[in-house]
């Protein structure tokens, strides 16, 4: 087991909340565009209707831009759920930061080594 630093673990946690953030926009952008091809499929749905395609064709395209919105909708759920992930995972920053962001402020103002083995538990309360 590696031993992770103040750094390391704000670090990690800047990227993942930025890394959720940024797939959850992708997947919204995927949504639109499967809504989109939804649209666009109920009204080539109602052009081949027009054109007196048979019903049962004009149906299983209805069928599918049914589909197809549904599965936009699911979608945009998803992406909302990475919305509710992406905050959490900037709280978890946020609280990383509020929580040890003075120790590691501390820590590289000492003379003291980088390793924290190094350190005397007494010398945390002193500062």
């Amino acid at each position: 087991m590696s031993d992770l630093t103040y750094a390391q673990l704000a670090k990690q946690t800047a990227a993942l909340a930025k890394d959720i953030a940024r797939s959850s926009e992708a997947i919204r952008g995927h949504a639109t565009s499967i809504s989109t091809e939804a649209q666009d499929t109920g009204r080539t749905a109602e052009s081949i209707g027009a054109l007196k395609v048979d019903a049962a064709t004009v149906a299983e395209t209805r069928e599918l831009a049914a589909l197809m919105d549904g599965v936009s909708t699911a979608v945009v759920d998803y992406a909302t759920a990475a919305d509710t992930t992406a905050h959490a995972a900037q709280a978890a920053h946020d609280q990383n930061q509020a929580s040890h962001a003075r120790i590691g402020e501390a820590a590289a103002r000492s003379s003291v080594g980088r390793e924290v083995y190094d350190v005397d538990s007494g010398w945390f309360t002193q500062e």
